[in-house]
């Protein structure tokens, strides 16, 4: 998720001053290798964990292989009606099966494998009366209908929203859910942790469309169809139902990119998506292929944008500005690579999101002034010094403070060190090994530590763990 960051970002550019010298160059390992494993999740299996942020989400003793969402929304009684078949395995014996799910909605006929199972919805979750043996796997179908309700988040930012499925004024819906909010609308296992594949339809009157993550599939009769191939974290989900255009961009070797503007939009909200294409060529000449698909972008009545896997859900007055657009753009598209093909294992490590994506997004407004680069820096290292004061630093994030400016700027400052003492080559091969060698696959700061150093051949473990866990900007 980016934060409305135009603003302050702006100023950091403009400040004076060129950064300190950086003293810590990483230390020779003796044996180290450039060759990286391939361990990505290519059918939905993942290893889920507890989250120590938030643990009354998720469920690490169950692991969702694929999420079948057939759904249909009616805009004059408010009523959303679904059917999720869900592929789970259990990671351990369980008593039962219970996901993440909203008591706003009623529940239907649920059914374990083919056969009828009962069930309920108590404190925030699904709880279906169904044992399971450690390996089993199983197929939940759980038929449901209600008016969405949102959950607070967890964060004091100048942005803050509501998380999951809104309702708007005129009948339409839009959802934000970082760090949970899935359950708004499936039932889910709501955890970073969980990546799992999709299918997504949606049925919507006449003049309507449905926007939903992933692969665009055929669409007809008012049905609209998605579907994930690559995993994804419950999070990167997104949907959004509302009279949209559709414009469709190609980007490079072809890419599909889908522009979904409202009635509202203006010319200049569109003519800045159309740069799509540049921002995703500009990404991948330091970061390798484009992780997916299809790329697009879905305008929402949001003051955020959010890096929604295959289809960016954005604030239609974050791009309103032309200039602040491309900073915006670039920052998602880049969570594409940092976020979505590779994500964090627990919200502990969200720094591993938002560091690379601000990073780059600096790089990205420095690239046509050499010496903007270290305005930023010195900028940002006097910006540092409050921030861990008043938040903490960004390997220690606090629940109640989800997602502000200590895990942006601080890991971004971390890398910054890194590029540095790495040099342009080896930097942005460090960045496409990350991406690529890791795929589909939830990472900690263990995980990170152990592939920079053997990516290098150097061993960067003080410098990365000063900068996570200092309580006050490292020299």
């Amino acid at each position: 998720m980016r934060r409305a960051l135009a603003t302050t970002v702006t100023v950091l550019l403009l400040a004076g001053c060129t950064p300190g010298a950086v003293r810590s160059q990483g230390q020779p390992l003796t044996g180290a290798s450039t060759i990286v494993e391939d361990r990505g999740n290519r059918d939905g299996t993942s290893a889920p964990v507890a989250d120590p942020l938030y643990p009354a989400y998720g469920n690490p003793a169950l692991d969702v292989l694929h999420y079948d969402l057939a759904l249909t929304w009616a805009p004059q009684p408010r009523t959303l009606t679904g059917t999720a078949t869900i592929r789970v395995r259990a990671v351990s014996a369980v008593p039962s099966l219970r996901l993440d799910f909203s008591s706003a909605y009623t529940l239907g006929n649920i059914s374990v494998d083919g056969a009828p199972a009962s069930g309920r919805v108590a404190d925030g979750d699904l709880v279906v009366d169904k044992a399971l043996p450690a390996g089993a796997v199983a197929t939940l179908a759980v038929r449901y209908s209600g008016t969405p309700a949102t959950v607070p988040m967890p964060s004091h930012r100048g942005d803050v929203e509501p998380l999951g499925l809104t309702v708007t004024a005129d009948g339409g819906l839009w959802t934000m859910q970082e760090p949970y909010g899935a359950s708004t609308w499936y039932p889910a296992n709501d955890q970073p942790s969980d990546k799992a594949l999709y299918d997504i339809s949606v049925t919507v009157p006449a003049g309507w469309s449905a926007v939903a993550s992933g692969t665009p599939g055929p669409s007809g009769d008012g049905t609209f169809r998605y579907t994930s191939t690559a995993p994804v974290a419950s999070y990167l989900t997104t949907l959004a139902v509302g009279q949209y255009t559709k414009t469709v961009v190609t980007g490079p070797h072809n890419l599909p990119i889908t522009l979904w503007t409202r009635p509202s939009d203006d010319a200049t909200r569109l003519d800045a998506l159309r740069r799509m294409p540049v921002y995703v060529q500009w990404l991948e000449d330091r970061f390798g292929p484009y992780p997916f698909p299809s790329t697009g972008v879905v305008l929402v009545p949001s003051q955020s944008a959010m890096e929604t896997q295959q289809m960016l859900t954005v604030g239609g007055d974050v791009v309103k500005d032309p200039a602040g657009a491309a900073g915006v753009l670039v920052h998602e598209l880049a969570h594409q690579w940092f976020g979505d093909a590779v994500g964090p294992a627990t919200w502990q490590d969200v720094w591993l999101n938002e560091g690379w994506a601000s990073y780059t997004e600096q790089l990205y407004r420095a690239q046509s002034d050499p010496a903007a680069m270290a305005r930023w820096e010195q900028a940002a290292r006097n910006a540092d010094t409050d921030l861990r004061r008043r938040l903490g630093p960004p390997g220690s994030p606090r629940a109640d403070s989800f997602a502000e400016n200590n895990v942006y700027v601080c890991p971004a400052l971390m890398l910054r060190q890194l590029h540095k003492a790495l040099g342009d080559a080896r930097f942005f091969a460090l960045g496409r090994a990350w991406a690529a060698s890791n795929a589909g696959t939830a990472r900690t700061r263990a995980d990170f530590i152990a592939f920079v150093n053997k990516q290098t051949g150097r061993d960067f473990t003080g410098l990365i763990n000063a900068w996570l866990d200092s309580p006050t900007t490292p020299a």
